[in-house]
């Protein structure tokens, strides 16, 4: 079976997020105020915020663009790049980085290609460190979609990281 998508399959797809984009600002034309709720139904639609789409967001809510992307990029759990469909935070405060934290962080740059904040090229992980995840006695400690997993070492991550093939 064929998986490839024709032209036609293309632009069925940029039409029906055209027309999602569309609803999803419109549920918002009257509560301006409420631009971070919007951003983030955005981003959980797009797994980030398309720039097109924050240009769009600024013209149907009257708003400046200089504000819109204001608010996008001051808040950190805001991307303006493609992310992951599964986000991987690997703690490098004090405790987890003896504990080998940083192996970790190394390891998914030999293994998948990726720098902290950066995503794979096939777009399923997202990697992020993060400088304490207040859990220092489990240490290493890698979060996984919000799931936590402590004393993380190069052999366990790969378990960790398979269930989410």
């Amino acid at each position: 079976m064929d998986s490839s998508l024709d032209i036609d399959d293309v632009r069925g797809i940029i039409e029906q997020n055209a027309t999602r984009t569309e609803e999803l600002i419109d549920s918002y034309i009257d509560r301006k105020e409420q631009l971070i709720s919007l951003l983030q139904d955005i981003q959980a639609e797009y797994n980030y915020l398309p720039r097109d789409v924050l240009t769009r967001v600024s013209e149907k809510l009257e708003l400046p663009l200089s504000q819109v992307f204001g608010v996008a990029t001051f808040f950190q759990a805001f991307s303006l790049k493609p992310r992951g469909r599964h986000t991987v935070m690997v703690c490098m405060g004090t405790a987890c980085h003896v504990k080998g934290g940083q192996r970790l962080v190394d390891k998914m740059a030999r293994d998948y290609g990726m720098k902290p904040g950066e995503t794979t090229q096939d777009e399923r992980y997202t990697l992020e460190t993060v400088n304490c995840l207040g859990a220092c006695a489990l240490g290493p400690v890698v979060v996984v979609d919000g799931k936590y997993e402590s004393q993380v070492n190069p052999d366990k991550l790969d378990k960790i990281l398979a269930r989410y093939e």
